[in-house]
């Protein structure tokens, strides 16, 4: 049985176009593995807590070494990588706030990041251990940043791909709607090739 990770980041619950494309990408892969399993985690809906000293020094003290407290810390942050280990495959909404992916998404990111779960460390550097995995990345930008002057301002994509890599996720398709805020003509195309695009990856 195939498992599906759903998550989005968007603020917005109404209006979102990640998450209207998620919901999208969503429906056709449920269509195509009507058997398979879809966990939901909505990063704006149930916030995760920023990582804290505390946090970080339960991530750092061996399981069995780790007290009653440390356990409770680390708990909702196991459940997390959990989830993550045990898709197939991430289909990810992120909007771009301010150049960048929203600070609930870097908070699940910071959460996941685990080195001995997600990455470890060998002898040549640091290495993924979330391997045969798939992302579909669904992208909005209200600008234009994948050409153009603003194109060194983009620290959406270049940043969720990086990171998946450096976990293990290689396989990463990036569906970018932008200019969503350059007129409503440029809105329905961004969003109309965006469509088109997820339902070639499904």
């Amino acid at each position: 049985m195939s498992t599906l990770l759903h998550i989005d980041s968007s603020a917005r619950f109404t209006g979102s176009i990640t998450r209207q494309l998620s919901a999208a990408y969503v429906e056709q892969w449920q269509a195509k593995n009507p058997s398979g399993k879809i966990v939901r985690r909505d990063l704006a809906k149930d916030t995760l807590p920023h990582i804290t000293e505390a946090l970080i020094g339960a991530y750092y003290t061996p399981a069995d070494k780790r007290s009653a407290e440390q356990q409770s810390i680390i708990a909702l942050s196991d459940t997390l990588v959990d989830e993550l280990l045990a898709a197939d495959t991430l289909v990810i909404g992120i909007p771009m706030y301010n150049f960048a992916p929203p600070s609930a998404f870097k908070a699940w990111i910071d959460h996941i990041c685990r080195v001995g779960r997600t990455f470890g460390y060998t002898d040549k550097g640091a290495t993924g251990l979330v391997t045969g995995k798939r992302a579909i990345v669904i992208l909005s930008r209200g600008g234009v940043y994948s050409e153009g002057p603003a194109q060194g301002l983009e620290f959406q994509g270049t940043y969720i791909r990086g990171v998946l890599g450096f976990l293990g996720i290689t396989d990463v398709e990036l569906v970018i709607a932008e200019g969503v805020s350059m007129g409503e003509e440029k809105t329905k195309q961004a969003i109309a090739q965006a469509q088109e695009q997820i339902s070639a990856n499904v």
